[in-house]
Order: C-alpha cells, then structure tokens, then sequence
C-alpha cells in the first residue's frame, strides 16, 4: 500500500506535551477545589481539553465550565516554554519525509492556540504540514473519527490512502474508525498496552515510526 499522505496527531506524538498540559490542569482545577492527582488524567488523554480537565472535575464531584479550559490555558501557556520539548526524531522525521515529498497533515484534539505555541516552543515550522487541524474544526473529538476524515478529505485522499501516527489510545480509535493504517507509537502508553489496540504497527519512537512508513509505502 502506498500512502498519499502521513497524518501527526500533536501532543505526545511529536511533542511532549503530558507533563505541561497535567501539571497546568492541576494548578487550574485547584482554584475550583479539585486536588487532582496527575494520574486522574490518564483515561482522557487524546480526547481534548474539554474532556482530560472536565471528566477529571467531575471525577471530584465538580461541573465542567468552559472557563476552567481558559485557565488552564492560560497557565499552560506560561509554562510551556520552559517545560515542552520536541520528541526525539520529530523534527528528522519531519524533514526526512518533507524531503521526500511526503505529504504531511497534523490532526489535534487541542485548540490552536495550544497547537501554535507547541510547534513555536518545539521549533516545528507549521509549513511542513498541508493542512492543521485542531478543536475548533470539528465537533466530535477523538476517539471519534472526525477530525481524521476531515484531514483526509481537505487533502483529497481516500481514508484508506492516509497513514495515522498516533501515540493515544482516543486516538488509534480514532484513527481505526476513520478506515486508515495507523500507527501507535510508545511514547505515552508501554508497547504492551497499544498492543491491545487495533493499531496496524506498534512503533517503540519516531526514528522507528519513518522506518516502518519507509518500508512499506516506499
């Protein structure tokens, strides 16, 4: 199979973003009463903010409101700098499969403001991608496979001409749902986890992940 496009998801995959946005939705939700602990967060990651701050919240018996996000951006974005870095291979991965005229899309469940910052702090330039899409583009969030067919259908290709790299598990549902090749890379959840998952390869970093596209839609 050879794919006409690679779809990123963000935050995890290509950044490692985790330790920025838990440490700053514990701050946030402090104010409202919620002494969350970081590993609340675990069951919503890849399904956006709305879900990793709200479900935690209601975890503690405290309703979701929409300025509990807002805040915790706004201390994510006063923190991002000094703790978010690139994930190793990323930004190689990304020249290799530029340079190779690999078309490249990127598909997050975060808002673009946190995406904006992320690529900025990470040095990622935003033009290596045709196409970014975040929050605000579609309805339903990962594990939905909205915001992957959306991808595929702004960059004219068939779900099943799109490669997915993912490092959730919302997302790989996401992904699977959406009919593409997806691959899980184990940045977030152990090998033996995403093994579970219906991903179609499980890669241990992203030098492993250019690999595994190389030699199959080569």
């Amino acid at each position: 199979m050879k794919a006409k496009a690679v779809i990123f998801d963000m935050d995890g995959c290509l950044v490692d973003t985790e330790p920025v946005i838990n440490r700053a939705a514990i701050l946030g939700l402090r104010e409202w009463g919620v002494e969350a602990q970081p590993d609340d967060f675990t069951p919503f990651i890849g399904a956006g903010e709305v879900r990793y701050i709200g479900g935690v919240a209601e975890k503690y018996g405290v309703a979701y409101q929409p300025k509990m996000k807002r805040r915790v951006y706004e201390i994510y974005l006063d923190i991002v700098g000094e703790m978010l870095t690139p994930m190793p291979g990323a930004l190689e991965c990304l020249r290799r499969f530029q340079q190779n005229g690999v078309v490249l899309a990127l598909a997050s469940s975060a808002d673009r403001i946190k995406i904006d910052a992320n690529l900025r702090v990470a040095g990622i330039d935003p033009a290596v991608f045709k196409i970014i899409l975040g929050a605000e583009d579609v309805t339903h969030k990962k594990p939905a496979p909205d915001i992957y067919l959306k991808a595929a259908d702004k960059l004219g290709a068939a779900p099943e001409q799109c490669i997915v790299v993912e490092d959730a598990l919302n997302g790989i549902r996401a992904a699977k749902s959406a009919g593409m090749t997806c691959i899980a890379v184990a940045t977030t959840f152990a090998r033996d986890k995403l093994q579970e998952t219906e991903a179609d390869f499980v890669c241990d970093d992203l030098f492993d992940v250019c690999e595994t596209i190389r030699s199959f839609s080569a």
